[in-house]
């Protein structure tokens, strides 16, 4: 760049033309700098000027023009700082919004410097609008489209142009914007594409392996791979799939094609640090807004800067965008960052902003509402006054705010500029707050101030308002009720009786007094009406469902009248109904002709049901006297004036003990705010209460709740901005689980912690999930009123309950830092309130306290020295005054009374009236260092609030604020967790100068870097000090004289695994690590056990680490006298000249591992392996560390699953480098070479997703994803191929390709273990050229087309099966292949035709093809289909049909009986049959029947069941008649082999009609020629004899034992002949169950209760666990609870109360299970069995904790005697179902107790034998046999031993124990000798 030259006369024209118009341009630069110049011009208001500029730029500098520049400089200056307006906003202009509103069909977007646009639905993206039209076109919803809601949330911050700006018909200037990516980024071309680039862009469709993503450049496909966006998914998507028209920030990746292709990205962490850089090529005609750039300061004037950014560039940022902790700081040449607010398109100019939301591009904007919107403020002082802009005010609570020009005054006559000087107060009124510039807005106009209604939020239902006729339509009246509110009154609500015409009444301008109908504030939606009766009504009126109390009389409008009686409809559109005989006193016959729709009516409430939302009405109004009425009417509209959930003004009018008494405005109303709702702290609600007092006015209250005697309110700022944002659920409907609600806690009981919602519903947090600690005492951990944040976890609607989870863990939005950050400046903003409270009193000392800020020195005067040894002080400006400082703070000096001290303040206790000081000289004297934002510092805790610490910073003494918390639920602590007066702490800055407050605001960094105060110094180690032998750091540390490269001689005092400790001459401690022991060091080798403790060594001196930061010093340092000595022993280090140094100058870490490269191989020794973070750390060289993560360790799984067997703490590693990280101080390392992941290698991998039918995503170190396809995840296909997989389970990888940096992987044995030769089931399928003719292959269905069913082969390959080769039915719709042939099923095909040319793969499914079952199941709705055509064909084969043999029949049931699958759920779960589809049902059960039924005599060759089977040449036939022939499903209900009750109603097959039912139809859908044709007499006489054959095979079939019953009247007979067997009563029940005939079923049951005799106690027993099952599944639970108490009555009771726990177990009724678990132990607690049910209850459902405390609960009521067996059964199943490690616990505990009962021992082995190791099992053997027991029991021990070994073991092994066997043999002998 040229330097700047011109005379010093040329300043004025420098101040003009901040870019340098006077430079003297260099030739190379004369070109673009023309193209450039005129795009650099400041003021768009005014174009003409603009154009004047460039003149003069272009032209030489002439004094008559630099005259004209000086006179008006300070004038150009401020018109070029002028703020944005509508009139400055033109078409094409590009600028950044924030979405403040989302509605149905078009978004509210928030522009800068207060302006506001909006964005019609069609101006979203093409994708979208397409989308959308084919919605209208089909007149229904898309599944895959999303609602403009859905897609967008307030806070986005968005990209838009300005596509136009009207005038509207009220006179307004309306604002177009669009987000389309083709409007936004038209400037942009595909050669300008580069990467590094941040975009918008919206999602235009998903591909198999990402999304296209439209950004709008013309010849551009962008495409966001999969990987890229799996962050943004699970983080911000909520796990959901991307969709089409979802907005995007996208970073380029990759450019390819000049910009053809582009990859792109949208993880948050590169989005957020994105930066505009000038090698992107950004020029004026393609800068976008959002772009955030370096800049450099121009200059700095009273309205804002000019900056200097991408070096040519010269942009404005007005006062709104300034940092607000940084105006007054900023100077010339300054570096700042800024983002680009706007471009405009004809005059180039720029406008930027510097506020520090803005700078992380795609974080959305939090604050988008201020506390006090529409409250009117008094005496509000101005801060700035603008000529053209407006003035800015500083309100109490010292935000900013700003009113534009236009609401300074209420007309431009009456507007005096001289009443806008700095300091005069106004009255004024908050009517908007602008996201953009985080400012409220504010109105001084007399109307806006004295307006009732300036939102839709400020009008309730039912309040009566007054308004202007605006105009009127068709459909009704618009009405003005206040400046931004309008409202409709239909047209049925004009007047009482229907208007003809309502112009002639109401004309336009004219005033109305209305009522509110309806008012939705979310939607702007306002409905009123004019009818007299309603407007002039007393009467209560009905705003919801739980108003309408029985007896309430109120007036209602008529909605519809109807033959059964009218519906009437009162506010908020609520309805009941007044059936026909309520109407009236006599009988009104026809109600549609008595009343009309409109018509108003007095109305009796007789009957309400809120939660179903149904009200009963009369006519026949109640007799109560009128006087009485009114009163209540009257006190009703009192207490309805202030609703729940609504936000209103209050006016203390009282103080008491628990709250303040408070009047709500405007009607006085009375109400009571409990002290815990003044604020979301805790500590501060009692603070807040302290300085209320009566006559004070809160703003933005919340109605919580009221009742007859009183309203409750709450001021929590987080409740508040739960229902401003619409976050508070009404109904239980509204809530599902999952959801993430802010309540505040209701009560507190010892089971849980009850929540309370803004909307009055409320829901349990039990004790198990209330906390992510151990909660002993639910009131240790939260107080009554707190406010927390709860997730639902269950939605018990019918019974209207929740159940919740207050843990972190669940209810953690952002990360700690920002919650935290955030519960602090709440906190510190509300004291600031406080205090601003103070300093409005009348009281000297209360003010001065208000005064008092944390960091002030004072000159104060010892008064006394308690005897705590804390100080009291005098001498402030305020006697009474009381000032102490802590023991602690008065550190340690003589202090006397009456001494002069300096002190420093650390808090002032604005509750207590106390300030806290401190005497500490590095606070006292703390040193005017500037810090720096983002940096991190060890602090010293200096004070303790409830809710947060002050701190000192160490380097300087400045005083810094930190939360405690980092969350509304973080409250409890451990005692080690908590923190105390001098901890040394890691904080970390986030302001750099401290507020109003005084004090720094900082976040807690890692709690691991938290140091007591007593060994203070030892937070300097850090991580290097991580794991320092006490030996080198005991005791004061010695000097030394010894120098890098001396030989000295020493004893070793202790050898550690790592390093050996040797004592040196004068006591001096030395270090051997273990890299300096031996010269070769054989792998695996442990060198310093080599070193033995008492030997002489001589040794190197090779450096000096220092004891405190464990650092290697440099010898010129003067601490390396004191430092230990770091040895070596090798031979080679010995040799005179032989020595090597540390590297003691690097200036980090970092810099030593740079000396490594990749894929080097290095010796390391094992440190300690890291649990948590699974790796090995490893140590170099004693000051060179490394990881080697799990998965780098081992290709096999044995070695991944147990590290700690294979290496031993101090072993060499032999280990290659991977690469050094560049964060942190330490080499990536592998133990199985090279990590490279390139085609070919085999890698060790995590899995992190599996998706259905696609496959799975494996992650590898460092950060490395690929992807798995489900055809490689085997060598042999399953029907559910994913199932043993789950995120976190480690898999062998063979890498298949890494093309476009995505890896494709394989887990094919055949791949990742090639030597093993394991059979390959199914062949990969890369591509056609893999298949041939003929071949016979299997694949999963992937869909099913128009043209046939497509079935994947591979994962690019796909095969098409035409419908006539799918099956040999054809079904009558497509659309049910789809049904069962659903997604991801397994299928065997045979290829019929390959086409390379065209990519076809013709199959076929067909059994012949194939030489499987036929692919469709038999259905009952394909045969009911079917019916009527084949009814003709089935006789024929019905008289034509062979007789088959007993053997030939069985085998065919043997066969439909594998063939006969369960049916899935997803594939049975269809809608209850209609009658035809009940009809046909019978018929399958009796062919499911039929096939359960034994071999019979030849006679039964004909079973007259429609569905059978055929074989051979009979299967052929079958087929060409397009009958099925797979078997109907057998049904889940299979008495045959034991009792199974777990069908479900909505999966039970449907059984076809008996053949008797159905012969009608049958002869009736024959052909008429069939039956006309007249029959010979041969003929005739065949017919008797076949009829009669038939009929002696139905008799014979009767009177066969084994035939099973198809029909009620088998049952029937059936049970006559065993009246007392509970199977056959069950058979009954179910095959009603099968007809999905419940009552029938139930009516079976209450049969065989009766039949049974009384002394088959357990038959009867079976008869009533079905039916509690039946009622289970199919009743409701006041149904089931009746037919359980009979049972009780007349059984046993503990049998029927365990088999009803099992059943609800099943059945996943969890609570309802535990609460009848909780009974039976009041009821039997003396039974065992019922304590060791429910504690393995509690252990199926993960409750470990509750089931320990059973188990103590049992030892307490059971008899001593039972303990014994109790807790072996309890510790089995902790085996079997819990922790394996607790387990072993208890048996061991019993076995210290009880060693030599031997059935305990023999449960142990059990046990262990079953979930343990085999090193487990042999340790107690062991112990077992070396026990002093009787020889008997001792043959058995060593006899199970043996087994063991000889299944187990090997023959060493089994010799072992035959060995020990004898040996005891011996030794028993020899005693018995002796």
């Amino acid at each position: 760049m040229c330097a700047f030259k011109g005379a010093p006369d040329m300043a004025a024209l420098e101040e003009n033309f901040p870019r340098g118009g006077t430079r003297k341009i260099h030739k190379s630069e004369k070109s673009y700098q023309q193209l450039v110049e005129h795009d650099n011009l400041f003021d768009i208001s005014n174009e003409e000027e603009s154009t004047k500029r460039k003149k003069n730029q272009k032209g030489p500098a002439k004094t008559k023009k630099l005259k004209i520049e000086k006179r008006e400089g300070g004038k150009s200056v401020k018109e070029k700082l002028e703020i944005l307006s509508v009139e400055s906003l033109c078409e094409g202009m590009r600028i950044l919004g924030c979405v403040k509103e989302v509605n149905e069909l078009e978004l509210v977007i928030s522009l800068p410097n207060g302006l506001q646009g909006f964005v019609q639905v069609t101006e979203i993206c093409d994708a979208y609008t397409k989308k959308l039209n084919e919605q209208v076109a089909q007149e229904e919803p898309l599944k895959d489209l999303l609602r403009l809601p859905e897609l967008f949330s307030p806070g986005m911050l968005v990209r838009c142009v300005v596509s136009s700006v009207s005038i509207t018909e009220r006179g307004k200037k309306s604002v177009k914007l669009s987000l389309n990516p083709k409007n936004v980024n038209r400037v942009l071309s595909a050669e300008a594409l580069k990467p590094g680039m941040l975009l918008t862009g919206t999602v235009s469709s998903l591909e198999d392996h990402g999304y296209l993503v439209d950004i709008g450049v013309v010849g551009t496909r962008a495409f966001l791979p999969l990987q890229k966006a799996q962050e943004y998914i699970r983080q911000k998507n909520k796990g959901a799939k991307l969709k089409v028209g979802q907005y995007l920030n996208c970073i380029i990746e990759e450019v390819k094609s000049s910009g053809g292709v582009a990859s792109l990205s949208i993880e948050q962490s590169a989005i957020s640090t994105a930066i505009a850089t000038q090698e992107q090529n950004w020029s004026l005609n393609n800068l976008l807004p959002g772009l955030v750039v370096k800049a450099q300061v121009q200059k700095v004037t009273q309205f804002g800067l000019t900056l200097n950014f991408l070096t040519f560039f010269t942009g404005l940022v007005d006062f709104m965008h300034l940092d607000s902790k940084k105006v007054g700081t900023y100077f010339s040449n300054q570096a700042v960052r800024a983002c680009i607010l706007c471009v405009h398109p004809r005059t180039r100019a720029v406008r930027l902003s510097l506020r520090p939301i803005f700078l992380q591009p795609g974080r959305p904007l939090t604050q988008l509402s201020c506390q006090h919107l529409g409250a009117v403020m008094k005496d509000v002082p101005v801060q700035g006054f603008f000529n053209k802009a407006g003035a800015t005010f500083k309100l109490k609570d010292g935000a900013l705010a700003y009113a534009r020009l236009s609401h300074l005054s209420d007309s431009k006559n009456a507007f005096r500029p001289e009443t806008f000087k700095p300091g005069n107060m106004h009255k004024c009124r908050i009517t908007d707050y602008s996201p953009m510039d985080g400012l409220a807005l504010l109105s001084l106009r007399t109307s806006v101030i004295e307006a009732q209604y300036l939102r839709y939020h400020d009008i309730k239902t039912g309040a009566v308002v007054k308004g202007t006729v605006l105009t009127m339509r068709p459909f009704g009246m618009l009405v003005k009720v206040g400046e931004q509110v309008r409202g409709l009154v239909p047209a049925t609500h004009l007047a009482d009786i229907l208007m003809k015409n309502p112009e002639k009444k109401y004309q336009v301008g004219a005033e109305v007094k209305c009522r509110v109908l309806l008012c939705d504030p979310e939607a702007k939606q306002l409905i009123m009406t004019l009818k007299k009766t309603l407007v002039t009504s007393k009467l209560p009126v009905i705003t919801c469902y739980e108003d309408a109390k029985p007896g309430l009389q109120t007036h209602g409008v008529i909605h519809r009248a109807k033959d059964y009686g009218c519906i009437v409809r009162f506010y908020n559109d609520v309805q009941g109904l007044v059936p026909k005989h309520e109407l009236g006193a006599q009988c009104i016959p026809d109600p549609e002709k008595a009343f009309y729709a409109g018509q108003v009516v007095k109305v009796a409430v007789l009957n309400c049901e809120p939660a179903k939302e149904r009200m009963l009405l009369s006519f026949k109004l109640l007799s109560d006297p009128e006087p009485k009425n009114e009163r209540v009417g009257c006190g009703q509209k009192k207490r309805k004036d202030v609703g729940v959930g609504q936000l209103v003004d209050v006016k203390v009018l009282e103080k008491t003990k628990d709250g303040l008494q408070v009047a709500v405005l405007p009607h006085n109303i009375p109400a009571f705010l409990p002290t815990p709702h003044l604020s979301d702290h805790v500590a501060n609600g009692p603070l807040v209460h302290r300085w209320l007092q009566a006559g004070d006015t809160l703003h933005r209250v919340l109605c919580l709740s009221q009742s007859e005697r009183q309203v409750l309110l709450c001021r929590k700022p987080a409740l508040v901005s739960s229902v401003e944002a619409g976050q508070d659920p009404k109904s239980f409907s509204e809530i599902q689980p999952g959801m993430l609600l802010v309540g505040f806690v209701k009560s507190i009981k010892d089971y849980g912690v009850f929540v309370q919602f803004p909307s009055g519903l409320s829901g349990l947090a039990p004790k198990a999930i209330m906390s992510d600690k151990f909660v002993t005492n639910p009131s240790d951990h939260f107080v009554e009123g707190q406010t927390v944040v709860a997730k639902v976890t269950n939605v018990d609607e019918e019974k209207q309950r929740m159940l919740l989870s207050l843990r972190l863990s669940d209810c953690r939005l952002g990360g700690p830092a920002s919650g935290s950050l955030l519960l602090l400046s709440q906190c510190l903003e509300e004291l600031q309130g406080v205090r601003s409270l103070m300093s409005s009193r009348d009281s000297v000392l209360v003010q001065a306290l208000a005064e008092m800020t944390p960091g002030m020195v004072l000159n104060l005067v010892v008064q006394e020295v308690s005897e705590d040894g804390s100080v009291v002080f005098t001498g402030a400006p305020v006697r009474d005054l009381v000032l102490r400082a802590s023991r602690y703070h008065r550190a340690g000096q003589e202090v006397e009374s009456g001494q002069k001290k300096k002190a420093v303040i650390l808090y002032v206790d604005m509750l207590g009236l106390e300030v806290h000081v401190s005497l500490r000289k590095e606070l006292v004297n703390r040193k005017a260092w500037k810090l720096k934002k983002g940096s991190v510092h060890q602090a010293t805790v200096q004070h303790l609030e409830e809710s947060f610490a002050v701190a000192s910073v160490g380097e300087t003494g400045h005083l810094v604020a930190f939360s405690l918390a980092s969350h509304l639920n973080d409250t409890f602590r451990f005692d080690s967790e908590k923190l105390q007066v001098g901890q040394s702490v890691c904080l970390v800055l986030k302001t750099a100068e401290p507020g109003v407050t005084g004090l720094l605001l900082a976040v807690e960094g890692p709690a691991a870097r938290r140091v007591l105060r007593q060994p203070c110094k030892d937070s300097e180690m850090g991580d290097e000090g991580e794991g320092a032998d006490p030996a080198l750091a005991a005791g004061p540390r010695k000097k030394h004289g010894l120098a890098i490269g001396d030989v000295v001689t020493g004893t070793v005092k202790s050898v550690k695994p790592t390093h050996v400790v040797v004592t040196l001459e004068d006591g001096v401690m030395g270090c051997v690590h273990a890299s300096h022991v031996l010269d070769e060091v054989p792998e695996g080798a442990a060198p310093t056990a080599t070193l033995k403790v008492g030997k002489t060594v001589t040794a190197r001196v090779i450096g000096g680490r220092d004891v405190k930061t464990f650092k290697f010093l440099p010898i010129s340092h003067p601490r390396f006298i004191r430092t230990v000595p770091e040895l070596s022993v090798r031979p080679s280090e010995l040799e005179k000249d032989g020595h090597t140094v540390l590297n003691t100058y690097s200036a980090s870490p970092v810099e030593k591992i740079q000396q490594y490269r990749a894929g080097q191989t290095v010796t390391c020794f094992l440190k300690k392996y890291n649990v948590v973070k699974k790796w090995l750390e490893v140590e170099i060289a004693p000051d060179i560390r490394g990881r080697i993560p799990l998965l780098l360790t081992s290709l096999s799984f044995k070695v991944l699953k147990h590290p700690d067997k294979k290496f031993q703490i101090g072993q060499a590693l032999r280990a290659t480098v991977v690469g050094p990280d560049s964060s942190k101080p330490f080499l990536c390392l592998s133990l199985i070479g090279p990590h490279k992941l390139k085609k070919g290698e085999v890698a060790m991998g995590r899995v992190v997703k599996v998706s259905p039918s696609e496959g799975l995503t494996v992650a590898f170190p460092f950060g490395r994803t690929g992807t798995v396809s489900v055809f490689h995840v085997s060598d042999s296909y399953s029907e559910r191929p994913l199932q043993d997989f789950s995120p976190q389970k480690v898999v062998r990888c063979y890498v298949l390709s890494t093309a476009n940096h995505v890896l494709t992987l394989s887990l094919r044995l055949s791949r990742t273990n090639p030597e093993t030769k394991s059979k390959v089931e199914d062949p990969e399928i890369n591509s056609i050229l893999d298949i041939k003719e003929g071949q016979l292959l299997r694949g999963f269905v992937r869909s099913v087309e128009p043209s046939g069913v497509l079935l994947g082969l591979g994962p690019s390959v796909e095969g098409l099966a035409r419908f006539s080769h799918v099956s040999q039915c054809s079904l009558p719709k497509k659309g049910l292949y789809s049904k069962y042939l659903p997604e991801g099923r397994l299928l065997t095909a045979r290829v019929l035709r390959l086409d390379p040319s065209k990519n076809l793969v013709e199959l076929s499914f067909l059994p012949g093809d194939t030489g499987k079952p036929d692919v469709m199941s038999v259905s009952p709705e394909l045969l009911v289909q079917k019916q009527e055509e084949d009814v003709e064909v089935k006789e024929r084969d019905r008289k034509g049909e062979k007789k088959r043999s007993p053997k030939r029949k069985e085998k065919k049931n043997q066969k439909g009986q594998e063939e006969g699958e369960l049916p899935s759920k997803e594939q049975v779960r269809a809608k209850r049959p209609g009658k035809r589809e009940r009809l046909g049902s019978e018929g399958a059960q009796e062919s499911a029947n039929k096939r359960r039924k034994k071999a019979g005599p030849p006679e039964e060759e004909d079973s007259g069941v429609e569905v059978y089977y055929r074989e051979g040449a009979e299967e052929e036939a079958a087929e060409a008649e397009g009958t099925l022939t797979k078997p109907a499903e057998v049904p889940r209900l299979r008495l045959s082999s034991g009792f199974f009750w777990d069908v479900g109603l909505d999966t039970l097959t449907p059984a076809l009609p008996p053949r008797g039912e159905n012969s009608d139809s049958e002869e009736d859908e024959k052909p008429p020629h069939a039956t006309q044709q007249k029959k010979s007499k041969k003929e005739r006489e065949l017919e008797k004899q076949k009829a009669e054959k038939e009929l002696s095979r139905i008799e014979e079939a009767l009177r066969d034992p084994g035939r099973q019953p198809e029909s009620a009247d088998d049952f029937d007979r059936l049970v006559l002949s065993s009246p007392s067997s509970s199977i056959l009563w069950l058979q009954y029940m179910a095959f009603h169950l099968q007809a999905t005939e419940i009552d029938k079923a139930r009516a079976v049951a209450e049969r065989a209760l009766r039949t049974i005799s009384f002394r088959e106690e357990q038959e009867k027993l079976n008869v009533w666990v079905a039916l509690l099952n039946l009622e289970n599944m199919y009743g409701s639970p006041e149904s089931l609870s009746k037919v359980f108490e009979r049972a009780v009555q007349y059984n046993e009771p503990l049998k029927v109360f365990l088999h009803l726990a099992d059943i609800y177990a099943k059945s996943e009724k969890f609570q309802e299970a535990g609460e009848l678990y909780n009974r039976m132990l009041k009821r039997f607690r003396q039974e065992k069995s019922v304590w060791i049910k429910y504690g393995a209850f509690l252990l199926r459902r993960g409750q470990a904790g509750a089931s320990h405390r059973v188990l103590q609960r049992a030892l307490e009521c059971l008899p001593a005697k039972e303990h014994m067996d109790v807790i072996t059964k309890f510790a089995q199943l902790e085996f079997q179902l819990g922790d394996a490690e607790r387990a072993r616990a208890i048996f061991e505990n019993m076995l210290s107790t009880y060693p030599k009962r031997t059935d305990i021992w023999s449960v142990y082995i059990d046990m262990t034998i079953k979930h343990g190791s085999q090193k487990e099992v042999r340790d107690i053997f062991e112990r077992v046999i070396h026990l002093n027991l009787a020889p008997k029991k001792m043959k058995f021990f060593f006899k199970r031993y043996l087994d063991y070994e000889k299944q187990h073991g090997s023959e060493k092994d089994v010799r072992a124990v035959k060995a020990k066997a004898l040996e005891y043999v011996e030794a028993r002998s020899s005693v018995l000798e002796d």
